[in-house]
């Protein structure tokens, strides 16, 4: 028997963690697959989330830099810690993604000290 949208849609919940763990577009995209707005595109890219949870979903790099992710309400993680924060829409944009990879080269630069990277020391105290 072939699962409607609904049913994979809840699958993909269940095994993301009520969707926390999904990236904030593929939960987007999981939305509005749900209330049916998708074009062939769209259903072709939920097919695909679908698949890639079935098999253990990973999270993509937040704007392709490796160890960067970014959660719903905006916070951008280094190996799962909080480092910055970038508000829609601007988080996608050319801006963010130098800014995203000055995050980056701060964050490696901590790690080779040997210290953890937290938003006090890429950030606020980084020296300029």
């Amino acid at each position: 028997m072939l699962q409607s949208t609904c049913d994979k849609a809840c699958e993909i919940l269940q095994k993301t963690n009520d969707g926390d763990d999904l990236d904030p577009q593929h939960l987007k995209l999981l939305e509005m697959a749900v209330n049916g707005f998708l074009n062939d595109e769209g259903e072709a890219a939920f097919e695909e989330l679908y698949t890639n949870v079935q098999a253990g979903y990973q999270k993509p790099w937040f704007l392709g830099i490796e160890h960067l992710t970014r959660d719903h309400v905006g916070y951008v993680l280094w190996k799962g810690k909080r480092v910055e924060h970038y508000d829609s829409p601007w988080a996608y944009s050319a801006k963010a993604k130098k800014s995203a990879e000055e995050v980056a080269r701060r964050c490696r630069i901590l790690e080779a000290r040997g210290e953890i990277p937290t938003t006090h020391n890429v950030i606020w105290t980084w020296p300029s």
